[in-house]
């Protein structure tokens, strides 16, 4: 959920139905089932990390594209837009997709009926547009609204460029009000101009999370339609017929979350002749002017809106039916792939169409003919879900991204981000979670990367004492390199074995046996922290004392969560923790008493699956040897957490996370140990699925009895052959093959429950 540190209406879903070119797969379109404002209502409480919602957005984007086109409510969320306000302050360019902070939205452009008044930087609520749902429409590509002011916007993308169509009340100019200087935490310069039918301009902006990191974003527009009179505003003065304008402005964000006029800033003003549509076709690059005139041309040019909208429509398409599932109802389908979907936004691509990009350097870099540079990394919340669910089905995406993430941290000298927004470090959340995504992303088969200079960058970064190139990577390393655990916090020390398991695993199947061995001995720090006397992993001084009036629903030495939750994360080696607790019996009692909330926040001593630190949980009974209590978490999570609506989402969306975990549980499977690839099975929500890796491997999972009526594994054939284990090997991930479970009314005590059952845990070396 992303913020440490720093800082249900059903809406129409579908679209008529828009033809699509034949191709060599079946064309299913799965596309039809996406709902967008998944996620971008509240649907949970608010446990003060983030908001309840998902923290979503609606608007317009491609797959993996860096055009995020999409409206801004007053009351700001993570992804701009709060389904609870029906007040549209713009239609900015850029956004982040489900965090708990503010970041982006730059560039916002505001259709209005009528001429301009006041300046926008001073009467900011004079021009706000106030909308109704019902007028609101969303699929995948595409999004249209019309305001209470009779003003019709709708928009569609492309990977890097995007087209807007206003339509306006016919009795009034038509006034499109361009905001360079609107990204939601203010920018620190910026400037726009007019030349002939086009405008460009840039924002130096940033600010994540409160992080001090700044980027530049440029955009260049074409327009269809001529101007009858343009302008800028400068902070409160109105300039009729200037051409160009520059200025700054802080951020608009009042204390109570809503985004208010503060008297500065700066943009420019168009009118039209209303009596037809405009179209703005726009390009957006993070490199240059020149970048994002370019980028328009070769991916927008001569197109009109509803070619752009079916070509988007058509990517989205031939993206999500790389699953294809059946047997479900219809509620169940549009869960799926509005997850699915959620899974496909970010990270997105960052090079312009020849290839450049912008460094953590800053300087202009180019990539690999054939691959893509992607920018903003969740590293905290990703590396638990969606990390693996990409190197999965995108082994050639997950690659450039585990790319992208070492060429960020070379250029720095081998420093790695916890959390990167755009081109810029934030250091937001804790641990060193980009080691783990990097091990996951070669685990699952997604290794067209530098993989061997990454490890040695990786292992350089992980050992570093202190500060470089401004930031530290692990902080309070010096005592976890000498301890094995850091003083007062539970949560840095089980991140850090984390990130040292996955550096573990990378270099075992590079060869490097002692790097493996090294790090693998460091990854069970967690275990000078299990008391014994309470039986609870809990913060221990730098003398080694406990303090003995531990509290596990406490949140000292906690990050998002509380010693109850973070007691289960030490996923590489269940099975000593399981022993140290006194074996199954009393690690499965207490796994039952902590299902009994699935969703009840860091101040209680229960499940918290609305955040990332508990997701891996409701495996763990496959180390008891009672996997079907699994089955029973996994079905009340999926019914309880997750829905098709705005409010179907209980915690922050996190980039995908979330839904990562949903379209995981209701394929039957999940990757419980980060930096592994061993998949968990637990029965699928569909009757039948298709997967289909963009490497050629094929998954097949058949279960002809899977209904609300049936929950349980009560058998399990892998590639033909029977198993009786609740997990399958890495080479199933890789290889792909056929599942086919049967599923029954109660459970099978012969499936899962012998010890020679259990899955694998990785022990200290001897």
């Amino acid at each position: 959920m992303s913020r440490r540190r720093l800082a249900g209406i059903v809406v129409p879903l579908l679209l008529p139905f828009i033809p699509v070119a034949a191709h060599a797969e079946t064309a299913v379109d799965s596309s039809r089932y996406v709902n967008p404002f998944v996620g971008t209502q509240d649907g949970g409480p608010d446990f003060g990390h983030g908001g309840g919602a998902g923290m979503t957005f609606p608007g317009a984007v491609a797959p993996f594209g860096m055009m995020q086109w999409s409206p801004d409510t007053v009351r700001t969320a993570g992804g701009g837009y709060k389904y609870e306000d029906n007040r549209l302050y713009g239609f900015s360019m850029t956004h982040i997709s489900g965090p708990g902070c503010t970041g982006a939205q730059d560039f916002p452009v505001l259709p209005i009926s009528g001429i301009i008044g006041r300046s926008p930087a001073v009467d900011g609520a004079g021009y706000l547009q106030t909308f109704d749902h019902a007028d609101e429409q969303a699929s995948p590509g595409y999004y249209r609204v019309t305001t209470d002011s009779g003003v019709q916007t709708e928009l569609t993308a492309s990977t890097r460029a995007g087209v807007a169509r206003f339509s306006f009340p016919k009795d009034k100019p038509g006034t499109l009000l361009l905001d360079v200087t609107g990204s939601v935490n203010g920018v620190d310069d910026a400037e726009i101009a007019i030349d002939g039918n086009t405008v460009s301009g840039w924002a130096l902006t940033g600010g994540f999370c409160g992080s001090r990191g700044r980027y530049r974003v440029y955009f260049h527009a074409t327009f269809d339609r001529p101007f009858t009179a343009s302008g800028s505003w400068q902070d409160n003065v109105i300039k009729p017929g200037t051409t160009s304008t520059r200025g700054a402005a802080p951020t608009r964000r009042t204390k109570s979350g809503e985004i208010a006029s503060n008297g500065l800033g700066t943009g420019l003003f168009l009118q039209f002749d209303s009596a037809q549509p405009v179209q703005m076709r726009t390009g957006l690059s993070y490199v240059s002017l020149d970048g994002a005139r370019a980028n328009l041309a070769a991916e927008i040019g001569p197109k009109d809106f509803d070619t752009v909208r079916v070509d988007a429509r058509e990517a989205w398409r031939r993206r999500l039916d790389q699953i294809q599932v059946t047997g479900g109802d219809q509620d169940r389908l549009r869960t799926f792939y509005s997850a699915l979907y959620h899974v496909f936004l970010q990270p997105y691509i960052f090079d312009d169409v020849d290839g450049s990009y912008t460094g953590f350097d800053g300087e202009t870099h180019r990539v690999r003919p054939g691959h893509h540079y992607y920018a903003t990394f969740s590293g905290w919340d990703i590396y638990r879900s969606e990390t693996q669910l990409l190197a999965w089905l995108a082994p050639d995406v997950a690659s450039d991204i585990a790319q992208s993430m070492y060429d960020n941290a070379r250029v720095l000298g081998n420093v790695w981000d916890r959390w990167s927004h755009q081109n810029t470090v934030t250091g937001v959340m804790n641990g060193d979670p980009y080691h783990s995504i990097i091990a996951s992303t070669y685990a699952f088969g997604a290794r067209d990367f530098d993989a061997r200079e990454a490890l040695d960058s990786m292992v350089e970064g992980a050992q570093r004492i202190g500060e470089k190139s401004g930031y530290t990577e692990r902080p309070a390393n010096e005592h976890y390199q000498r301890l094995g655990w850091v003083p007062g916090q539970v949560s840095d020390t089980l991140e850090y074995n984390i990130a040292d398991f996955g550096i573990a695993q990378l270099a075992h199947r590079l060869g490097e046996r002692s790097i493996h061995d090294r790090f693998l001995r460091s990854s069970h720090g967690w275990q000078h922290l299990y008391n014994p006397m309470t039986k609870w992993l809990q913060p221990r001084s730098a003398e080694g004392i406990f303090n003995p009036f531990f509290d596990p629903a406490g949140t000292d030495g906690y990050v998002e969560g509380n010693g109850a939750q973070y007691h289960w994360m030490t996923f590489h080696d269940v099975r000593a923790l399981f022993d140290m607790m006194g074996g199954n019996a009393e690690a499965a009692g207490r796994l039952d008493t902590f299902f009994s909330q699935l969703n009840a926040g860091p101040h209680a001593p229960f499940a918290y699956l609305g955040n990332e630190p508990t997701l891996q949980t409701p495996w763990l009974y496959a180390w008891a040897g009672l996997p079907y209590r699994t089955q029973e978490v996994v079905r009340r999570a999926r019914t309880e957490l997750f829905s098709p609506t705005p409010n179907g989402l209980a915690g922050n969306d996190d980039l995908g996370t979330m839904s990562a975990w949903y379209v995981w549980a209701a394929l039957g499977l999940y990757p419980v140990i980060p930096g592994r690839a061993e998949l968990f099975v637990h029965g699928p929500a569909f009757t039948n699925a298709e997967i289909r890796r963009s490497s050629g491997e094929r998954i097949t999972i058949s279960a002809p009895e899977a209904t609300d009526a049936a929950p349980y594994v009560r058998a399990l054939r892998v590639n033909g052959a029977d198993t009786t284990k609740a997990w399958l090997p890495e080479s199933f991930a890789l290889s792909g093959g056929r599942l086919d479970f049967t599923m029954g009314a109660e459970p099978d005590a012969r499936f899962g429950t012998a010890a020679a059952d259990a899955p694998p845990s990785f022990g200290v070396p001897r």
